[in-house]
């Protein structure tokens, strides 16, 4: 753990100069709006020694019809539930205790039970966590920082969050501590975190948005209490660029707007497992929200791209079981999103997504296509009164 902090060393230092420089949208989207998936966890002085039930749930089915060797297809078919009670000591301050539970649909028993509890904490434009933070899709990254599935495979994260949200910026730390090790373990310590900026530089009368985003993430594997005979391994992640957005007074059409983005992966680690040291992605996006879906078309390229957290069909290793070991350092491909949001009665939103692709140097034509329904409900069941 000592090594991993000493090359890090560098590159905090190069993202605390960038946060100095960009603190000054409480709300950061990526490429594109998961809102309807969000679990923001909310204060102030409404809520001042109150208790109450909030519930969160989510039911998915994803069909991923992929023929190629990178990332094979596959199906999530299955139900989240998240139950916690939440008491408000002060009007900046939540404690709740819960439980997550996730059952996938086709097997017998759940797929997950986690106990859940969150300490957060606010002090005008800083929010502090300790606990579940709020992760996942929450932090805004591209997908090829931050993969989407992830929301339906490992969507809990552990550790200590802060935040910084102000109109004008949206400040995500991170760190998610995934496998703690004791003496003698026969694994690894395992641990992630990272930082999600996004600066706006112009929001004016005329509906036009303009915003610089900068992301990092960071994994690391490694401990010195383990009998495991398996090298550290430290890997980097960063992608910076531009998103332009400009509302508009049509009838059809409502948006339009372009997010273009570099990438840029690097492996620190003492002895190299991948087959890449380093490696660049070119992720371009333009869309157009309309009245009937939001439109958007992704070209990637990628170059040696690997990211432990990012999404599978961007990278340039597989992780197929019928090609193990399969390499493809050149990735280019095109993909058209249509998504649409429907808000249903009782803080229900039903999500389509329906994603063909093409992968233009193996002329290999893709898709998949997916309904989601989150729900949101709060209860008061009680205010603690003053004696």
């Amino acid at each position: 753990m000592l090594k991993f902090l000493e090359k890090s060393r560098a590159a905090t230092v190069l993202i605390l100069t960038l946060v100095a420089w960009l603190s000054g949208s409480a709300t950061a989207w990526a490429q594109l709006d998961n809102r309807a998936f969000y679990n923001r966890l909310p204060l102030g002085p409404g809520y001042e020694r109150q208790i109450r039930l909030d519930v969160q749930g989510l039911l998915f089915n994803k069909d991923n019809e992929y023929f190629n060797k990178i990332d094979p297809g596959l199906t999530y078919f299955g139900a989240q539930l998240a139950p916690r009670l939440v008491y408000f000591p002060a009007s900046n301050l939540r404690l709740e205790a819960g439980i997550f539970l996730q059952r996938d649909y086709g097997t017998r028993g759940f797929r997950q039970v986690r106990p859940l509890f969150t300490l957060k904490y606010a002090n005008g434009p800083h929010r502090l966590l300790f606990g579940n933070l709020e992760g996942s899709l929450q932090h805004g990254y591209i997908e090829p920082m931050y993969d989407f599935e992830r929301v339906l495979t490992d969507r809990q994260e552990e550790g200590t969050q802060y935040q910084y949200l102000t109109t004008n910026t949206f400040l995500d730390a991170w760190v998610n501590w995934r496998r703690q090790q004791y003496r003698y373990s026969n694994y690894q310590e395992e641990v992630a975190g990272g930082l999600s900026l996004e600066r706006r530089l112009l929001g004016d009368s005329a509906s036009w948005l303009l915003k610089l985003p900068f992301q990092f993430t960071a994994t690391h594997r490694g401990g010195q209490l383990d009998t495991v005979d398996r090298p550290l391994q430290t890997l980097f992640n960063l992608a910076t660029g531009l998103r332009v957005r400009r509302a508009l007074a049509a009838r059809f059409v409502q948006a339009a707007h372009f997010d273009g983005y570099v990438t840029y992966f690097h492996d620190y680690s003492f002895t190299y497992e991948l087959p890449y040291k380093r490696g660049t992605g070119l992720y371009l996006n333009a869309g157009l929200d309309t009245r009937l879906s939001n439109l958007q078309l992704a070209y990637w390229q990628g170059s040696g791209y690997i990211s432990p957290l990012g999404g599978r069909l961007y990278q340039s290793v597989s992780v197929s079981v019928a090609d193990p070991g399969y390499t493809e350092k050149q990735r280019q491909l095109l993909i058209l999103r249509a998504i649409k949001d429907y808000k249903l009665p009782g803080n229900v939103v039903l999500t389509t997504r329906f994603e063909p692709l093409y992968d233009l140097n193996n002329g290999l034509f893709d898709f998949s296509f997916a309904l989601y329904l989150n729900f949101s409900q709060s209860f008061l069941l009680g205010t603690v009164q003053d004696k």
